[in-house]
């Protein structure tokens, strides 16, 4: 579904991200785990187009995504609060992208009543602005928004930072019912490795720019990440 060939960006001289080649299969549920300034915010962004590659590319789903934007109906993601529009209500956000991915206002409101529980009463009907609700409420705004209209990639950016306890616990209940569908890929990146192994088939370790580790997750993930990262 995603090939990354040789990719690499660089600012002002330093490169800051440099794979030489990646492939994420259709159905993975790929896990991203690094440090601060390991390369994996950058590399979403990539993948996204929302910065330009120095060299290389990524396909997805055989469509080149710096050259054109075929592959944006059927990809999804959330990064920070930014991809918010602050003056809408939760409401008016979910429908206007609704809207965007070919959903009606039926369509939208099945989808949110099933995410209720995860929502715990604080995004709806309580009139409020998104740029007025807390940061983990905007990231549950944003989270569920990237389900809208059924897409086959799923981007997530430390989608578990400034949620409760609670709500993570919730949030992995949903990214692992998106990971059992085989027809959707869904790729998170996460300074937490406990949660990042528990939601993952496939786990990658960047450290500066680079990958350097690829593993198939399994019982000994967790204490192998820890060990390598406590270096």
């Amino acid at each position: 579904m995603i090939k990354v060939n040789n990719l690499s960006k660089t600012y002002n001289g330093t490169t800051v991200l440099k794979i030489d080649s990646l492939e994420i299969k259709k159905g993975e549920s790929f896990g991203l785990v690094g440090n601060n300034g390991a390369g994996k915010t950058t590399f979403f962004s990539l993948l996204l187009d929302l910065i330009q590659p120095s060299t290389g590319n990524i396909i997805n789903n055989n469509i080149q995504v710096n050259t054109s934007e075929a592959w944006k109906p059927f990809t999804a993601s959330f990064l920070d609060e930014s991809f918010l529009i602050g003056y809408l209500t939760p409401e008016e956000y979910f429908y206007f992208i609704g809207d965007l991915r070919g959903q009606n206002k039926a369509d939208v409101d099945a989808l949110l009543a099933t995410h209720e529980e995860f929502f715990n009463g604080e995004i709806l009907k309580n009139k409020k602005y998104l740029r007025d609700l807390s940061k983990g409420n905007q990231k549950k705004v944003g989270i569920i928004a990237t389900l809208i209209g059924n897409p086959d990639v799923i981007i997530l950016d430390e989608p578990f930072a400034n949620l409760d306890p609670t709500t993570q616990f919730r949030l992995k209940k949903i990214i692992k019912d998106l990971a059992n569908n085989p027809e959707v890929t869904v790729l998170v990146s996460s300074h937490d490795l406990q949660h990042t192994v528990e939601v993952s088939d496939r786990i990658v370790a960047m450290h500066k720019g680079e990958v350097v580790k690829d593993i198939q997750t399994s019982e000994e993930t967790l204490k192998e990440l820890e060990l390598f990262f406590a270096v």
